[in-house]
């Protein structure tokens, strides 16, 4: 059996897929939400939520004119805690380092906060090998919209024909469907394989380490 082609760039997403940050991001939210005087969701909840954009989560759980207010409050709160609880999901630096040590582009696109997403990125060593990171605030697009993967396409430059996009959520399935890449979907997150799979993955995998063996890496 032949050895599987390598893809011409991965982008990579980053909350659930290459770290878990679940404790510190639900706790912001539980901090936000009740500071303008309502319940706190279940952490289930929270997490079920997470991978589209801040003010999407913020809606399901606040009045319409709270989103806004409460998005401006999660952005000065959130790095007190980012880094309480951070784990590098398994399989994480030993694939990146594998794709870089190949000559395969890499770059991170996340609905994280851009600002908040590069200090993680240090934090953890992926910025050694992947150097363009985009996240939320950075233009004024987001996962899923085809212009932020385009953004994000133009500041790597070059001309790439097979794009792998690796997430965990049905945000990362579409952000690859929408510019006609592939998804490579990790269950690692809040979402199993099956609701990847229904939500159109072309492909799922429990973790990072079945990537690191199907490319032989």
């Amino acid at each position: 059996m032949s050895k599987p082609s390598l893809p011409d760039l991965v982008l990579w997403d980053m909350d659930g897929t290459l770290i878990d940050q679940t404790d510190s991001i639900i706790r912001c939210y539980h901090e936000v939400i009740q500071s303008f005087g309502h319940s706190k969701p279940t952490p289930l909840d929270i997490k079920r939520s997470l991978g589209g954009p801040l003010t999407h989560t913020l809606s399901l759980f606040l009045p319409p004119d709270k989103v806004e207010p409460a998005r401006i409050l999660f952005k000065e709160t959130f790095p007190k805690y980012m880094f309480e609880g951070m784990v590098i999901l398994g399989g994480a630096l030993e694939l990146i380092q594998g794709l870089h040590e190949t000559g395969v582009p890499q770059a991170i696109i996340t609905n994280k906060q851009g600002i908040n997403a590069r200090a993680v990125s240090k934090k953890c060593g992926f910025d050694q090998y992947i150097k363009i990171c985009i996240g939320n605030g950075d233009n004024r697009y987001e996962k899923p919209q085809i212009e932020f993967t385009e953004s994000v396409i133009q500041a790597l430059g070059g001309d790439y024909k097979n794009i792998v996009l690796i997430g965990d959520s049905p945000t990362d399935v579409m952000t690859a469907l929408n510019y006609n890449a592939e998804c490579y979907a990790v269950a690692t997150g809040s979402h199993n394989k099956q609701e990847l799979i229904d939500s159109g993955a072309e492909k799922t995998f429990s973790s990072l380490n079945e990537l690191i063996k199907l490319w032989e890496l």
